[in-house]
């Protein structure tokens, strides 16, 4: 049976098509949870076998069916084990049901649990599922394991977790182990859930990856094998003018810092040429830190219309610490026709005249990137920002259409999403990364990577990815200069996999 690639995710609704496709082919949904349950139990007892008491919390859902299932596998290998039910098990219906009676014991209420020396939280409360705060005896609940800081195993994710958004529902357990089944999905990977996961095990219950993948939507986990294909390739007949001229506009004398980073993260991620376009007042500065990357002066609207006319560039960065304002928007305006990486001030720059920026990229194919953190995003679409309904993807997914540009929604759990509804989040990016001017780097690898011919979701992607191979290669303590540094060897590394 061919596997599923592991970049694929699905939302919890994505999930449930799966079940319900899965078992109109002929496959018994009552033999998917039996075999969920059994890896549940296989998992603790592998994980946990120092465990004096395992202890199962069973929710009314299918959640609950795994974790009754998976008591009774524990019990026939010898366990000491204690049930607490949520509800009246009489009320149960369907798969919940047949689990139930096949365990058949007595449930204890949630107000019964007591911490105990050596217990093994198994969570099979609510799952991927929930979507509605959690009532006050499964806040208590999770009070009482965390506040004891019993070990958590957690089926499908750790309850309280929102499987679209990661958001929690008031509350969550903290799980050392989350086992989920056939594929990821996004919360696991979405702050906080991303933090309260553990580590994550996936197992195949049995459903043919031809129902996975057709349930499948567009969201995924951000993963080499999803545009290393577009990744250039540096050949014998390569010189710098094939491997692409970027731009990176400098701001004034006492801001030259951030273009100069992006700059040589440019050049190590592979730009032929790399030139900083730089006022009058800090050409010195500039050129007393600058060896193989250009410089050249531009100081109005004319002198970058000059510059285009002569120049053949390839790419462009625009914003980091250029400075808020009338030359920022000019700027980027005037830039409409390139491949354009557009970051910081540049973004704030157009916060009362967005649209005047999303209508000037709206045609051809996309070629700009908008690399926001939480407040510029905020900025640019104040009414997203708000909207508490939505998750992180599904704001990076209506910002890219609006924009019509590559969204690049920055943080720990970083998402990148194109017009056409693609979404990656991003998974490799170390704590590390939360330092000054990272977002810079990053911004001079993803114009790179335009400038050597990539589209513009796929360079956006493979440079999100590549940042965070270079933090892993700095190691802890780096700063930024160590970040551009890096840069290179990320590319030599994802290169050798090839």
């Amino acid at each position: 049976m061919p596997a599923i690639p592991a970049h694929v995710l699905l939302t919890p609704d994505e999930m449930k098509q799966a079940d319900v496709m899965a078992a109109k082919s002929g496959i018994p949904s009552f033999d998917l949870m039996l075999r969920a349950g059994h890896a549940v139990a296989a998992a603790a007892l592998r994980r946990f076998p120092g465990a004096r008491r395992y202890v199962v919390f069973c929710g009314p859902g299918n959640n609950g069916g795994d974790g009754y299932v998976a008591a009774l596998a524990l019990i026939e290998s010898g366990a000491d084990v204690a049930v607490f039910a949520a509800g009246d098990p009489a009320r149960l219906r369907g798969d919940v049901r047949r689990a139930f009676e096949k365990w058949g014991g007595r449930p204890s209420a949630f107000e019964e649990f007591r911490p105990q020396a050596g217990d093994l939280i198994i969570d099979a409360l609510f799952g991927a599922g929930l979507s509605r705060d959690l009532p006050g005896n499964v806040l208590q609940l999770i009070a009482d394991v965390n506040g004891a800081s019993l070990p958590v195993l957690a089926v499908d994710l750790p309850s309280g977790i929102c499987g679209r958004t990661g958001r929690t529902r008031g509350a969550a357990f903290r799980a050392l182990c989350t086992i989920t089944f056939m594929a990821r999905k996004p919360g696991h990977w979405l702050l906080p859930g991303k933090s309260l996961c553990g580590d994550i095990e996936v197992f195949d219950i049995g459903i043919p990856a031809r129902i996975v993948l057709a349930a499948a939507g567009q969201i995924r986990e951000n993963r080499p094998e999803l545009w290393r294909r577009f990744l250039p390739v540096v050949g014998a007949d390569s010189h710098k003018y094939r491997r692409g001229h970027l731009g990176v506009f400098s701001g004034p004398s006492s801001s030259t810092g951030a273009a100069r980073l992006s700059a040589l993260a440019g050049l190590k991620t592979g730009a032929g040429l790399v030139t900083v376009a730089s006022p009058e007042d800090a050409l010195p500065v500039n050129a007393d830190h600058l060896t193989a990357i250009m410089l050249r002066q531009v100081d109005t609207l004319e002198d970058l219309h000059v510059w285009l006319e002569k120049a053949k560039l390839s790419a462009f960065v625009l914003g980091p610490a250029f400075g808020i304002g009338a030359p920022a928007r000019d700027f980027a305006l005037a830039l409409r026709d390139h491949p354009l990486v557009l970051d910081a001030d540049g973004i704030t720059s157009f916060k009362d005249e967005p649209r005047t920026l999303f209508d000037a990229f709206s045609s051809g194919e996309t070629h700009l990137v908008l690399t926001p953190h939480e407040g510029e995003f905020g900025r640019l679409f104040p009414d997203l920002a708000a909207d508490a309904g939505l998750g992180k993807v599904e704001k990076a997914r209506k910002a890219a259409e609006r924009a019509h540009a590559v969204i690049v929604y920055k943080g720990a759990d970083t998402v990148i999403a194109a017009p056409d509804g693609r979404a990656n989040i991003n998974a490799n990016g170390p704590a590390s990364l939360a330092t000054a001017g990272s977002g810079d780097v990053l911004a001079g690898m993803i114009g790179a990577l335009l400038a050597q011919g990539m589209p513009a979701f796929e360079a956006a992607c493979a440079g999100v990815f590549l940042h965070g191979e270079a933090a892993h290669l700095a190691a802890a303590g780096l700063t930024a200069e160590d970040l551009a540094a890096q840069a290179g060897k990320a590319m030599a590394k994802l290169a050798g996999d090839l």
